[in-house]
């Protein structure tokens, strides 16, 4: 998009759509020269501070994570919109333990929540990122793992 320039104050909204849990608002748009382009808009929430496996600190950022899940597993989803849903119910998890820290295996963790829920083929290779698995046994570890999950549902 080298050269594009948009501006939202000169746009006009072609179409409006709210995401399944109410939190996004995703808006088409169509700029001045005709140009039509996409816009989210969220509910701003308070910062949480992200302790990583370094032990450096950083601000979680919602887009970072929408970025790794789309990397890993979007292509084990249909639409962009699932892969939002996924990121948005996984946010949910972390900010509502009400905590203003959190881990980066809290992170993981809350995607592997909700992708075990969504997608299985999307959860095995999210936990094989995430765990770094090195061998074989550990796919079969998490194989194991989500079936007696699903058994249990």
């Amino acid at each position: 998009m080298a050269g594009l320039n948009f501006r939202i104050g000169d746009s006009k909204v072609l179409e409006s759509r709210e995401s399944l849990d109410g939190t996004t608002i995703r808006r088409r748009r169509e700029g001045t020269d005709g140009h039509r382009f996409t816009t989210y808009e969220r509910v701003e929430i308070p910062t949480i501070t992200v302790t990583k496996r370094s032990g450096n600190k950083e601000m979680f950022d919602r887009d970072k994570l929408a970025l790794a899940v789309r990397r890993s597993v979007g292509k084990f989803f249909n639409s962009e919109l699932e892969v939002e849903d996924v990121v948005n119910r996984a946010t949910e998890i972390l900010y509502a333990n009400g905590k203003d820290q959190i881990t980066s295996q809290q992170i993981g963790d809350a995607v592997l929540s909700v992708l075990s829920e969504v997608n299985d083929v999307a959860y095995i290779r999210f936990a094989s990122v995430f765990r770094e698995f090195k061998t074989l046994e550990d796919f079969e570890d998490i194989l194991k793992e989500q079936k007696s999950r699903k058994n249990l549902a």
